[in-house]
């Protein structure tokens, strides 16, 4: 029978296989279950000294949840559905956040959303240079979760909130300058990198003999004005910054912000905010909360339909702009 996620030892190194090339390894709830099983098998086995995640397709690594299928969930009424979702997937990034051995993702191609939950909270991250890193959500009317709350806000300077506001798109090298990467590797060495950590040695001693300097970014050369923009106290001063910044990837950044669902870029500054202090435990507490009251709102269920339904690429934001009732309101959100 055909699995969307394959699992199997060798010598002593669990390796899991994302298997569902036709949606780019979008975790469904059963690929999250499947995850979920082999960790917690492999955690106290003895056997296991360590986990190798991969994906089959160099196209995509994960792109992230099946939010789709959330989308569906939502509209026909079936918000425990929903919440039985999210509560798994983020069960299974704290499950990899705790994993007392060795987790290594290989990320080759797209690692979105979701496909950051199942690397970022790992011990290594292998990037190549056809790899390519966001957390997209502002654009679909939602907001960056899998613990990115925890982990956005502890990335260098404003890198994280940029990331998390804008849902900028980087490449591998960018991703190791900024740290959600750790190691760089050309992907033709790959496969050789695999045998490796299969092998049956030490994984870091593997890591360490692929792995090569990631060169320049081109977000580092913009690493000064993010945060002198990204910094701003409020939302609304990040725009003002911007606009005052001039210069072509101000103006290009401003437009995209002005893209975005204003909820969800509201929701997202103050989700940052309030994880930069907390723990991942309770970033992921707040992120299940938010995440089933946002799957019932306008903004998510017509972002969605626009990206991935009618793909027209046209949502209507509602409300747009917000009021200070509005803002209340979302804020009130975040404690219900």
């Amino acid at each position: 029978m055909y699995l969307p996620v394959q699992t199997h030892v060798a010598n002593g190194t669990g390796v899991i296989a994302l298997d569902r090339p036709e949606a780019l390894n979008a975790l469904d709830l059963t690929m999250v279950r499947a995850m979920t099983e082999a960790l917690e098998t492999w955690r106290d086995d003895d056997g296991v000294r360590s986990v190798v995640v991969r994906s089959t397709s160099p196209k995509a690594f994960c792109a992230g949840g099946d939010i789709r299928t959330i989308r569906a969930a939502s509209l026909r009424g079936d918000h425990a559905a929903v919440r039985e979702y999210f509560a798994a997937e983020y069960g299974l990034n704290a499950l990899i956040a705790a994993f007392p051995k060795p987790y290594t993702a290989l990320i080759d191609g797209f690692a979105l959303g979701g496909g950051l939950g199942i690397s970022v909270h790992g011990t290594a991250r292998v990037v190549t240079e056809r790899a390519a890193l966001a957390m997209p959500e502002t654009a679909i009317g939602f907001f960056p979760d899998i613990g990115a709350s925890h982990f956005l806000p502890r990335l260098p300077g404003s890198v994280g909130r940029y990331l998390g506001l804008t849902g900028a798109r980087i490449a591998g090298a960018a991703a190791v300058g900024c740290s959600l990467a750790t190691h760089y590797v050309h992907s033709s060495e790959l496969p050789a990198l695999e045998e490796a950590l299969t092998g049956g040695g030490e994984p870091a001693a593997a890591l360490d003999r692929f792995a090569v300097a990631a060169p320049g970014s081109e977000l580092s050369a913009h690493l000064d004005a993010i945060d002198r923009c990204f910094s701003a106290p409020e939302l609304p001063e990040v725009f003002e910054r911007l606009a005052a910044e001039g210069g072509d990837w101000a103006a290009e950044t401003l437009a995209v912000l002005r893209r975005m669902s204003p909820t969800s870029l509201f929701v997202t500054f103050e989700l940052l905010r309030r994880g930069a202090g907390s723990d991942l435990g309770a970033c992921l507490d707040r992120e299940l909360r938010l995440a089933c009251r946002t799957a019932r709102a306008h903004d998510f269920l017509e972002g969605v339909r626009a990206a991935l339904v009618d793909k027209d690429r046209n949502p209507r934001w509602s409300p747009d702009p917000l009021t200070a009732a509005d803002r209340a309101e979302l804020l009130s959100w975040f404690d219900a």
